[in-house]
């Protein structure tokens, strides 16, 4: 597909926004091609948006990172355990369910992620589930506070983010609301859980880009690589502010009228 300008600058935006935000990327990137005809918009394309993201997400939690990563080395070949070496762990425990179950399903998952049915009803049903978690969720701790049994909880939940629709980062937080963490903390441990998932989907799409030998537009590449990068960081340094002071209504609500939307089209085209 050759990108112009718009698409480009769209698709960018769009990866920015919703690989963060608790509204499914898989609803947002199925309406342009289904409803304005686009083609796929190619391998290195998605890769560098992804790495955009991935770039975003280290530079906004890069003190975090710095010392959940000491720490965790600390923890491995010196026995010095502290409260963020302890997280460390939480985020590779919280990240093997995911991890293993889409590498042993990654067919499975590529050949349904265009189902706009299936996508409809995920966006409308995990959105009721975020509703309620936000209502009746304790919300009283801190990463501090968090537990074994929440980092394996979350991650379990992660895995029910293969089926389209669902939201990585809308899942996980529900699922971080269930187990009592407050709004900021559970964001907070999502988006610290996208690091290693987005690596990993990233460097898979990378060995599957090098066998390929495709060819590009590098200065389109570098450019949608960049405006991910920069939508993704304000992307999190607002909605952290925003959920802190509202919660989570507004992205449940556009969520369902997403899963409407989609649901509608389907109807509309159906023989």
């Amino acid at each position: 597909m050759e990108l112009d300008f718009f698409r480009a600058s769209f698709l960018a935006i769009l990866q920015g926004l919703t690989e963060f935000l608790p509204i499914s990327s898989s609803a947002h990137i199925i309406l342009p091609k289904e409803l304005l005809g686009w083609a796929d918009q190619g391998l290195i394309y998605d890769v560098a948006v992804h790495v955009g993201s991935l770039l975003a997400v280290l530079a906004y939690f890069r003190r975090d990172i710095a010392a959940l990563f000491s720490a965790w080395l600390q923890s491995c070949f010196r026995g010095r355990h502290s409260e963020e070496s302890r997280l460390a762990w939480y985020v590779v425990l919280a990240t093997i369910p995911a991890g293993l179950t889409g590498f042993l399903m990654k067919d499975y998952v590529e050949q349904y992620s265009r189902s706009m049915l299936l996508i409809a009803f995920t966006s409308i049903f995990f959105a009721g589930l975020l509703y309620v978690a936000d209502r009746v969720g304790r919300q009283g701790q801190t990463l501090q506070g968090m537990t074994l049994k929440s980092a394996l909880v979350v991650g379990l939940f992660q895995v029910m983010a293969l089926l389209p629709g669902t939201s990585r980062s809308g899942v996980t937080m529900t699922a971080g609301l269930f187990c009592g963490l407050d709004r900021k903390a559970a964001a907070k441990f999502s988006f610290l859980l996208a690091i290693p998932i987005i690596a990993a989907g990233g460097l898979l799409e990378g060995v599957e880009l090098a066998r390929s030998g495709l060819a590009a537009q590098w200065g389109m590449v570098l450019y949608g690589l960049c405006l991910s990068a920069l939508v993704s960081w304000l992307c999190i340094h607002y909605f952290l502010r925003l959920i802190e002071r509202i919660g989570f209504m507004p992205f449940i609500i556009y969520r369902i009228l997403m899963g409407l939307a989609l649901l509608a089209v389907y109807l509309v085209r159906l023989p």
